[in-house]
């Protein structure tokens, strides 16, 4: 479970889905996957949440890598750039964001 503290030296990465409810459940499944079996293995990996919204229209992902590279080298392996493509089937947009957290209160 992500800890989320301003003395969080590593990356923040959060991403946004906006899909139909029709396929909130296919992708929330799919992204489950791709953490349990890819992207939780993946070195600078430190913890993920996610979380949908009550009209199953929008879907957040809230990840922490020690590294900015972390993060990047996870999204260049060929498992996660099969597994983006199918991602990205079943929404209309995602994106991803690099964040520095400021404050936790």
């Amino acid at each position: 479970m992500p800890k989320i503290s301003k003395d969080f030296q590593g990356q923040t990465v959060i991403t946004t889905f906006e899909m139909s409810p029709a396929t909130a459940d296919d992708l929330i499944e799919a992204l489950q996957a791709a953490y349990a079996e890819c992207i939780s293995k993946q070195p600078g990996f430190v913890a993920a949440g996610l979380h949908v919204n009550d009209a199953r229209t929008r879907v957040c992902n809230y990840s922490q890598w020690l590294r900015r590279e972390d993060y990047q080298a996870m999204l260049r392996t060929p498992e996660m750039r099969a597994r983006n493509k199918d991602i990205n089937a079943l929404c209309r947009v995602f994106e991803p964001v690099m964040y520095e957290v400021i404050e936790s209160l």
